[in-house]
């Protein structure tokens, strides 16, 4: 199968094109192989994440975890040229009802989505040719799917323009929040009322320390890990219920997903899960009470998720408190952007200085592909009107949990 960009006869090719190091595309054929597992693809994969701009969650490691858990069908698009490698699309093929949707690997537990891409292709692929290109080979895409779906895509990112933001789009019902780290922890809390920050660490620590101490643990690839990953599977379970909302760690298959991650070791700079936690000393040695699970991709750090266990120190506010530690140990670290993830929560808020919408990108190949795209697009609409109507949206996060909780006893019956 190829895609075949086109232009004008009097259109020059895109300088950033020319301009790239990693191959230079001419106006033409990009020839797409697609595969059914990753490790063939693994050392190319590797080489084209590299890039700082593209997010973690396409990363060799993230995916391959996904893929080796859940059992999915994959199709992983490779976008050839010039003898190289210009894009990769790692998608799984899910069914809703009769309809095959494409979407990206893992994707309900990721933050941000970009896909892989060169340079030479991101110049290449600007709007129109991408979608022009897409067109002609929709019938070769019709036999392995109906809808394709690119969830949670920014459309621009760290100064780069998606080169897939001009299939249809339609707004995420939620935005991500990242606080920029400017090398000096004392000039990155300014960007946030560092008087204030400070003060809280300071009260925050002496209530600490009048209960004993505290430690700020990462965990280390391994047994260690796998236990804190535990501790944190139970903090979040007695969260949800006291909130009457579901657990999304339920499944087994997630929380094996997550396991993969937090045992798979690259290096200082490079980690697909690494937990840190604020561990209380003294009287009550050993108690847990936060817990963060970050990711890191060269300067971006994202915080896929948190913990509480807040029956000690609750006044201490242990997840603020360790937030601090972390934050304070990435700007020594050279990390440069530090990401709360996706969702609109008061205390990403009060530490972050940038809100990046998203968007998700839905391209049909079939009638019943663009029925589900409409579909798409109202519950969409629908996701952003609750979540701007809190009692609305606690009703209904209620009745979920009930439901669930119904479903677990039966199938404990």
């Amino acid at each position: 199968m190829q895609l075949h960009f086109q232009a004008m006869p009097s259109e020059p090719a895109p300088a950033d094109a020319a301009a790239a190091g990693d191959g230079v595309l001419a106006f033409g054929p990009l020839s797409i192989r697609l595969h059914e597992t990753i490790e063939p693809l693994e050392a190319r994969w590797r080489a084209m994440e590299a890039c700082d701009n593209l997010s973690l969650h396409q990363s060799y490691d993230w995916c391959r975890a996904w893929a080796r858990t859940q059992g999915t069908k994959l199709l992983i698009v490779e976008g050839v040229s010039g003898g190289r490698t210009q894009l990769i699309l790692p998608l799984e093929i899910v069914r809703h009802g009769p309809v095959r949707v494409a979407r990206l690997l893992a994707t309900d537990f990721s933050n941000l989505n970009t896909g892989l891409y060169t340079r030479a292709f991101r110049a290449l692929a600007s709007p129109p040719r991408l979608r022009n290109a897409l067109s002609q080979a929709r019938g070769d895409f019709a036999s392995h799917f109906d809808l394709l779906l690119l969830d949670k895509v920014p459309l621009e990112w760290r100064g780069d323009a998606n080169p897939f933001g001009d299939l249809p789009a339609i707004l995420n019902q939620n935005a991500a929040f990242q606080l920029p780290l400017l090398g000096d922890f004392e000039r990155t809390l300014a960007q946030i009322n560092a008087k204030n920050r400070r003060k809280k660490f300071r009260n925050a620590e002496r209530r600490l320390m009048e209960l004993g101490g505290y430690e700020h643990i990462i965990a280390p690839t391994g047994n260690e890990a796998l236990v804190l990953l535990e501790t944190f599977f139970r903090q979040k379970s007695v969260r949800f219920q006291a909130l009457g909302l579901p657990d999304v760690f339920r499944d087994e298959r997630t929380r094996d997903f997550f396991r993969a991650l937090v045992t798979t070791s690259l290096s200082d700079s490079e980690y697909p899960l690494q937990l840190h936690a604020l561990r209380l000393t003294g009287a009550h040695a050993g108690h847990i009470a936060a817990i963060a699970g970050l990711s890191r991709k060269g300067d971006h750090v994202i915080c896929q998720f948190g913990s509480l266990d807040e029956s000690v120190a609750a006044g201490a506010s242990p997840g603020e408190f360790l937030f601090h530690l972390a934050i304070r140990k990435l700007c020594e670290e050279g990390v440069a952007l530090f990401d709360f993830g996706i969702g609109d929560q008061l205390y990403k808020r009060s530490w972050c200085t940038i809100e990046t919408p998203q968007y998700d990108l839905l391209w049909a190949t079939t009638p019943a592909g663009s029925l589900a795209a409409t579909l798409h697009r109202v519950k969409a609409g629908a996701k952003r009107f609750i979540k701007r109507n809190p009692q609305i949206y606690a009703f209904l996060q209620r009745r979920r949990s009930g439901r669930q909780a119904a479903r677990a006893g039966n199938d404990a019956d």
